[in-house]
């Protein structure tokens, strides 16, 4: 048994369970550090509250700070924190298929699929507000993932054709938007450039409700992924002689992970980078040769409702919305990311 790893065994029901120390350590200290953000989140903005104010306000559901509290802020952080979640969980899915660490549901095309169904919604009349919207958003994220696959599909599914794909499948929805863009008057195109930026304003339990739903659901191809992830990090020669069906492992890994990007995405629009950065800074803090489901989630998690934050409190009151802030914040860190794996090679 590898180092640092214990096998759980109940006698009931007859299960095991490989529990790696080091990770559920991480873990534990990623949800308090969850825990501590959200509750700075929901005290800080232009109206501060004490720690103990926002819990008498949570717990009464009244008194004179009800509006910001349980209107305004707390849904907001929940949305946030499930939307990283579900993108931190999407990307190491992502990265697993394409052994890939600059891979990312936004690669294979997810938010410029959900990004074209807007703009083809909005220009047909079949909804006037892009923030209404999520569920053709959703649609669009699948079926422009779906295309990626099938256009990559050779006799098998090669990780690098599969990424190159998605590129090419972003550019020509990308090309969509960007017409759109400049044909539509000033009012849709300003909402619709607001919804591709991704922003928690003005959302809430309405987008958090079918997002947490979402995840529910996947818990069970979760847990199966958990235990995939292992041999698909191995050569495919070899995870196929340990009996591992690889391609069909791979669909099965791709489609849950653009079905949880394309809900984040229907849910806070596109945010960029949080895929991409979320489980790779779960990796090194769990130092696992796969990438660790459930700190990849707390991480995402963590990101995107301390970005979110930093949005609402860094130039008030002007509120910066949390995908260009996250993308400020994460293009560098792409690039260091290229620069090392530049140097390793």
């Amino acid at each position: 048994m590898p180092a640092g790893v214990v096998l759980l065994r109940p006698r009931r029901p007859r299960v095991s369970l490989l529990l790696h120390r080091r990770s559920a350590a991480v873990a534990a200290v990623l949800l308090v550090l969850l825990a501590a953000v959200m509750l700075t989140a929901a005290c800080a903005g232009q109206t501060y509250l004490a720690p103990a104010e926002v819990w008498r306000t949570l717990r009464t559901g009244s008194g004179p700070h009800d509006l910001v509290v349980n209107e305004l802020r707390v849904p907001r952080i929940a949305l946030g924190a499930l939307v990283g979640a579900a993108l931190g969980l999407a990307g190491a899915l992502v990265q697993t298929v394409t052994r890939n660490p600059l891979a990312s549901p936004d690669v294979i095309g997810v938010g410029h699929g959900a990004a074209a169904a807007t703009v083809l919604a909005l220009a047909t009349g079949v909804v006037s507000s892009p923030g209404a919207m999520p569920v053709v958003s959703v649609l669009g994220g699948l079926l422009a993932a779906a295309l990626v696959y099938v256009l990559a599909w050779r006799h098998g599914m090669q990780p690098s054709r599969f990424v190159l794909t998605g590129v090419g499948i972003g550019v020509a929805l990308s090309a969509v938007v960007q017409l759109y863009l400049t044909d539509s008057e000033l009012e849709a195109a300003e909402q619709l450039k607001l919804w591709l930026t991704g922003s928690l304003n003005g959302r809430g339990w309405a987008q958090a409700g079918p997002l947490a739903v979402v995840l529910v659901l996947s818990l069970p191809g979760l847990v199966w992924a958990s235990r995939a992830l292992r041999p698909l990090g191995l050569d495919p020669d070899t995870a196929a002689g340990l009996g591992v069906r690889v391609d069909r492992a791979r669909l099965a890994l791709t489609v849950l992970g653009v079905v949880l990007a394309a809900a984040a995405t229907g849910a806070a629009g596109p945010i960029g980078f949080v895929a991409l950065t979320a489980p790779q800074l779960a990796r090194r803090l769990t130092r696992t040769p796969q990438l660790p489901l459930l700190n990849a989630a707390l991480t995402g998690a963590i990101v995107l409702v301390a970005a979110d934050l930093a949005a609402r409190t860094l130039l008030p009151p002007l509120e910066i919305p949390v995908g260009a802030l996250t993308a400020l914040v994460g293009g560098p860190y792409l690039l260091w990311l290229l620069g090392r794996r530049t140097a390793t090679h």
